[in-house]
């Protein structure tokens, strides 16, 4: 097993057996809360939670965020995450595909079209690997290894710094995220992994051709805690332990980045766990609505559990849009029936 091979399933036992969640900060959707219709006037049935994104339709709005590949168990549990998408038409990402760029006979662990041959489907890479001999070529074959409806380019300062002998030169990497916008021919996606985009982060970024944001904000999954629990010197250990709760909520990334791009397409992820949370962050402003670790918990369970996870957001998402008095998502995004409460 290659070096990144060993990281990929460290990362995968380490998400699955240890708490890694961020101690204290939250993805700040708790602050919110919905203005309850006790007369609705909707047929529950009829209520409609299908969205377009990137040209796609959905089924609902759900997103299963990147997490693994490369290894066996990874790929057991992509597959998995495939015919579940497949089945309810949301979209999927696969986690970093440079395991599969150092060793092709991994790559049949993230080849998951032939499982799910109408889902939005997103391949990825670190946008750091670009300063590591990275280029188009390589963000070539892994779009088309998945033959991916686009690229996420995954953004991670601080688990690098974290990670023992990460990748830490992130110097002109905007310059060569402009080259494969206008190279590459799938959009670009610019992703945080659980430290949230900024307002002013992502104008750069949407500056230079990216075509969607995943804010990927602060409070569930801490990549900080996770590279601390892999590190084998005391200083890497030290610097997760540290940095475990560094990041912006997921709230205000959603709520900062729609307020400068109106009409981006915004994903809001990290810390997400259900419907509700989901529905507050489309009516914050974001399109769709991403979770990895709740996907990941059923995943590693049964087929029957992911497509009961599935089953609960689809009814959580729905039973707000009815209890709010709210046909459609569209409906809801304009509806003013979030408030933001008042801190105490």
């Amino acid at each position: 097993m290659t070096e990144t091979q060993t990281r990929k399933a460290d990362h995968l036992r380490i998400c699955l057996d240890r708490n890694v969640q961020f101690n204290e900060v939250t993805n700040g959707l708790e602050r919110y809360r919905f203005i309850h219709a006790c007369l609705p006037e909707l047929n529950y049935d009829e209520i409609d939670i299908s969205t377009n994104f990137l040209q796609k339709k959905m089924g609902a709005p759900l997103l299963i965020s990147s997490m693994t590949g490369g290894t066996e168990e990874a790929g057991k549990i992509n597959y998995r995450l495939a015919e579940v998408a497949q089945y309810y038409k949301i979209a999927m990402g696969v986690g970093s595909q440079r395991v599969a760029v150092e060793n092709p006979q991994v790559g049949k662990t993230f080849a998951v079209r032939s499982i799910a041959p109408d889902i939005l489907l997103f391949a990825n890479l670190g946008a750091v690997q670009l300063n590591y001999k990275y280029g188009v070529e390589q963000c070539l074959r892994v779009i088309d290894l998945l033959e991916a409806n686009a690229l996420i380019l995954h953004l991670n300062p601080l688990q690098e710094c974290v990670q023992t002998k990460g990748d830490t030169n992130f110097r002109g990497l905007l310059e060569k995220i402009a080259i494969l916008c206008k190279k590459l021919p799938v959009p670009v996606i610019a992703k945080e992994v659980g430290n949230g985009i900024s307002a002013a982060m992502a104008q750069k970024l949407i500056d230079v051709g990216v075509a969607a944001i995943d804010v990927a904000g602060a409070g569930g999954t801490s990549w900080a805690k996770v590279e601390s629990e892999r590190a084998t010197d005391a200083q890497q250990r030290r610097l997760g332990a540290t940095f475990a709760d560094w990041g912006m909520p997921t709230a205000e990334c959603v709520e900062t980045i729609r307020a400068i791009a109106p009409n981006i397409p915004l994903i809001a992820s990290g810390g997400l766990r259900n419907g509700l949370e989901t529905a507050k962050a489309i009516a914050l402003g974001a399109d769709i609505a991403g979770m990895a670790w709740p996907f990941l918990q059923a995943a590693a369970e049964s087929e029957e559990a992911l497509h009961a996870l599935v089953k609960v957001l689809i009814a959580e998402i729905t039973t707000v849009l009815f209890c709010t008095g709210n046909a459609t998502l569209s409906d809801l995004k304009n509806s003013g029936a979030l408030q933001k409460l008042p801190i105490s």
